[in-house]
């Protein structure tokens, strides 16, 4: 494992610093809009076109789109610039926390999957926070179970014809378009029959109804399809083949939640419990120290992943084990945040930093959920890491027989 930088890597390490420090806001002042919707008593709306003014300007400077081809405006370099780059840009008052489904999850897959047409129409203005992405992937029945999913899409001349509901849809309400996955070979096996499709989000039919969540805010949102056409071009891949292009998404998006655990959070939460003058519990004390430790413990996890992808390996189940770590970490951090806080923890909008600790505390939950469930995340590192077998499959059974069977 290396911890340094190759004198490249701190070369384009210098220079993100440099061009960060003329142009992002500090952390913590009063310009810093890093938390979204995590912060407290925030507009939803006015976070996201803050967003957008920041996407536009990174877009502008060369800094959008780090490993992603110069011809679709991204700066052609490899992984682990990003990675770099993402390291840099945490230690400021920013995020692209808006744009986390289509540049970190939509485009890649594009990216690795699209068609020449695809990638021209949708990476650039991604890019630019001109576009923004929804994940229509959960439902109901389907939810760490992903391949039981039964919206399906019938052929029907040059189109496409989607019946279903989704849920769970981070910022539909927001979004132009989405990923969406659905079900076009019921007589196949439930993962061999799912066609992964790009779906404008203002095509007649689609219904998003905002879900009120326990944070307070309307973040999620659950989407009913009825009768939604879509044109043949609005594959992604191969007809039936969408598993595999799923695949993609989700290893991209666990990726993306397990990087998104910022160091100073554990050592803020010390400070706090120094200021409040519960730093000499040693119960307390013994929490924070944990925290700490699982902090640094996710910091060389990262260490590892940036030096698999410095020495030009593709890492393997890494993400699933950071993602995994990731879930417990930030349950934790939540529930000392809380004894921190004291009687002040109980109230929403109050209390140091705004009510930004209670919020983060009552979001923990959903990361365990998030990008597949900390059971799925166990399975892939027992599978792939371990080596232990994989269950014995009861479902590789045509889809249509498996949905009967559980009438």
């Amino acid at each position: 494992m290396d911890f340094d930088d190759t004198p490249a890597e701190a070369a384009f390490r210098a220079e993100a610093r440099a061009w960060l420090d003329a142009h992002a806001p500090a952390k913590g002042g009063p310009d810093d809009f890093s938390e979204g919707y995590l912060a407290g008593d925030v507009d939803p709306h006015a976070h996201v076109e803050r967003a957008k003014e920041w996407q536009r300007l990174l877009f502008d400077h060369g800094w959008a789109g780090i490993t992603w081809p110069t011809e679709y405006g991204g700066r052609g370099l490899s992984a682990v610039e990003s990675m770099i780059w993402n390291q840099e840009m945490g230690r400021y008052g920013v995020t692209v926390g808006p744009f986390a489904v289509g540049i970190g999850m939509a485009g890649p897959t594009i990216l690795r999957h699209g068609t020449d047409a695809q990638r021209k129409r949708f990476l650039r203005p991604m890019l630019r926070g001109e576009e923004m992405w929804c994940q229509l992937f959960s439902e109901p029945e389907a939810g760490s179970d992903l391949a039981a999913l039964r919206t399906r899409a019938v052929r029907d001349g040059d189109e496409w014809v989607v019946d279903g509901q989704k849920v769970w849809t981070s910022s539909a309400a927001t979004a132009d378009w989405g990923i969406l996955l659905a079900r076009t070979d019921p007589d196949a096996t439930k993962r061999k029959g799912i066609t992964y499709f790009l779906v404008d989000m203002r095509t007649p039919g689609i219904d998003v109804r905002p879900l009120r969540q326990i944070t307070g805010s309307e973040h999620f949102s659950e989407v009913f399809l009825d009768g939604v056409r879509l044109p043949v071009d609005a594959v992604l891949g191969e007809v039936d083949g969408g598993w595999a292009v799923t695949q993609t998404t989700l290893a991209n998006e666990r990726g993306l939640i397990a990087g998104g655990n910022k160091a100073s959070d554990a050592v803020a939460l010390c400070a706090l419990a120094r200021d409040l003058g519960r730093a000499e519990d040693p119960v307390l004390r013994q929490k924070l120290v944990d925290c700490w430790i699982r902090q640094r413990i996710q910091a060389y996890h990262g260490y590892r992943l940036q030096t698999a992808l410095s020495q030009g390996r593709q890492p393997g189940p890494e993400t699933s084990i950071m993602k995994l770590f990731a879930a417990e970490y930030l349950r934790r951090l939540g529930a000392a945040a809380l004894e921190v806080l004291g009687p002040d923890g109980t109230l929403s909008g109050a209390g140091p930093a705004g009510g930004a600790w209670q919020q983060r505390f009552l979001h923990a939950p959903a990361i365990g959920i998030a990008g597949g469930s900390n059971e799925v995340q166990r399975n892939i590192v027992g599978e792939r890491v371990l080596g232990l077998p994989r269950e014995p499959a009861v479902d590789d059974v045509p889809f249509r027989e498996l949905i009967a069977s559980r009438r």
